[in-house]
């Protein structure tokens, strides 16, 4: 069991990128956001969950996962991580035993 919530490095073996939004005025008054990569790093990226939701009079999928990696202070959730043409938003980033060993983050992957 210890083994699942404290993966060995080796399991580590998706290279993802970290995404954080920046804020550019748009010339009327508002701002337009998109996001740069700040990082790269490996993971491990685990399904937990999915389901169906309506959003905007269609159905929407939304997978949830659970991503370890290495402990990084730079990782909260309103960032996302990018795996090729896959994107998932960061909604919690935890150090679960407070060691600075491990960084979970529960993501739900978006569409692009």
């Amino acid at each position: 069991m210890a083994e699942e919530r404290n993966p060995a490095i080796g399991r580590m073996r998706r290279r993802l990128a970290l995404e954080a939004p920046v804020a550019t005025p748009d010339g009327l008054g508002g701002v337009t956001r998109s996001f740069v990569t700040v990082g790269a790093l490996w993971a491990e990226v685990e399904w937990l969950s999915g389901l169906e939701q309506w959003r905007e009079g269609r159905p929407e999928q939304i997978g949830r996962y659970r991503v370890t990696m290495r402990w990084r202070g730079d990782v909260d959730a309103g960032k996302r991580l990018r795996d090729g043409a896959r994107l998932f938003d960061i909604r919690t980033a935890a150090d679960p035993d407070g060691s600075r060993r491990r960084l979970i983050c529960i993501v739900e992957e978006i569409s692009p």
